[in-house]
């Protein structure tokens, strides 16, 4: 009886501090020529531990609850212990009541050069800059936090925003890329935190919230109701593209979520589409082709 206690205080255990992230990190280095060298796949290892062994909230996640991503780093170049290289995000929540995972973000970091030591300790500290590598690996955990948290409450990511944000400021001493303060049409990660910690993009944490939590995850019970939902949420895109037209934020939202978008509006129930068709074709034309599949 006593170990039967014990193995169940075990599991309760593990339960109770497993970490946010199920996070699956790849190293790809085909484009240098030496993909087998030992020290990207050490780099591999040890990253995967760092990004699913740290806490990174003070928040209790459930083995079931904790966010499902991927990260790819793509090394295009090496020598010695400098790194030149570009990191692929991508972050899903699952739908209440369905097997499906909703892409919520999707972002191509080309500015990633950083210096490695094969075995180096990776540390995160939350007020001070330990190294590139460190810091952009963890500015995009903060941004998967965030992003996660504002489809389940509105405006639920702001607190994980703010450390991405204080990632950036303690980060800029490196003179590395990506960190620099903003200049116009910059698509780093400096502008992306910039503009979704802006009240001009107030709609963007509204429209996340709504998509998610009033449309896609009502969707198993009335799948009209949900969608009528998802069309209304973005129909709210078009004042946040007044005041920014082609702003960086919409093209980081539709990178996540064109397919899924064309994929609900081109099957059944119809709901009535054709004021949201308009709009998406207005404010995000990159992706005309997706919006020629939907069906009204």
């Amino acid at each position: 009886m006593r170990n039967l206690v014990f193995f169940i205080a075990l599991l309760l255990s593990f339960t109770v501090c497993s970490q946010e992230l199920n996070c699956k990190l790849v190293v790809n280095a085909q484009q240098t020529g030496n993909e087998n060298v030992q020290v990207f796949k050490t780099l591999e290892k040890q990253l995967n531990e760092f990004i699913n062994n740290t806490r990174w909230t003070s928040k209790t996640f459930e083995n079931q609850e904790r966010i499902e991503c991927s990260m790819v780093i793509n090394i295009q170049n090496y020598q010695s212990d400098s790194f030149q290289a570009s990191i692929q995000i991508q972050s899903a929540r699952p739908i209440h009541n369905s097997s499906y995972a909703s892409s919520v973000y999707n972002f191509n970091d080309k500015d990633f050069n950083f210096n490695y030591l094969e075995y180096q300790n990776l540390n995160f500290n939350t007020n001070q800059f330990e190294s590139n590598l460190v810091s952009v690996i963890a500015f995009h955990v903060y941004m998967i936090l965030g992003i996660d948290a504002d489809t389940f409450e509105l405006n639920g990511g702001n607190l994980y925003y703010k450390q991405a944000r204080d990632i950036v400021s303690y980060s800029q001493q490196s003179n590395s890329k990506g960190w620099d303060p903003p200049k116009g049409g910059d698509q780093t990660r400096s502008a992306l935190i910039k503009n979704i910690l802006s009240p001009t993009f107030k709609e963007f944490h509204s429209v996340l919230f709504n998509y998610h939590f009033k449309g896609l995850d009502f969707m198993a019970k009335d799948v009209k109701k949900g969608k009528t939902a998802i069309s209304s949420s973005l129909m709210e895109l078009e004042s946040l593209n007044k005041i920014r037209p082609n702003s960086f934020l919409l093209r980081v939202f539709f990178d996540a979520k064109a397919d899924e978008i064309s994929d609900i509006f081109s099957d059944g129930p119809n709901v009535n589409i054709a004021d949201l068709v308009s709009m998406l074709s207005k404010i995000a034309p990159t992706y005309s082709s997706k919006w020629k599949k939907i069906k009204f």
